[in-house]
């Protein structure tokens, strides 16, 4: 099993930053990819990054591209979401998962962190 755990939301101003931390414990030794999903309220969870474990190549979703970057720790099992630029639409539950070596989808979640971009 795999346990995440995420940090660092909070509530901003238009234009400001936040840095999202995620914490990955357990067994965590087939890590395949890492990424970062979020829920806005009435709408459907959706794909904002991805970063590879071994080589650290890394996925964006449109909407985020040039504000938003992901980045990894491997010794430290950690990934991290640095969000420039924020805008009100940002806001939402921050969710961070992680893929295993020879799974296609998402097996493991954690428990989301609230940003909230007033403007």
């Amino acid at each position: 099993q795999v346990q995440l755990v995420e940090s660092g939301g909070g509530l901003v101003q238009a234009g400001g930053s936040l840095r999202l931390s995620c914490a990955a414990s357990g067994r965590t030794f087939n890590i395949n990819t890492m990424g970062w999903f979020r829920q806005a309220p009435g709408k459907r969870r959706e794909f904002v990054t991805s970063i590879t474990w071994s080589d650290g190549s890394t996925s964006y979703a449109d909407s985020v591209k040039g504000r938003f970057t992901i980045s990894r720790d491997n010794a430290e099992n950690m990934v991290y979401l640095q969000i420039n630029s924020l805008k009100p639409e940002d806001t939402a539950v921050y969710y961070c998962a992680l893929r295993v070596l020879g799974v296609g989808a998402y097996k493991y979640w954690g428990p989301g962190t609230q940003v909230t971009v007033s403007s």
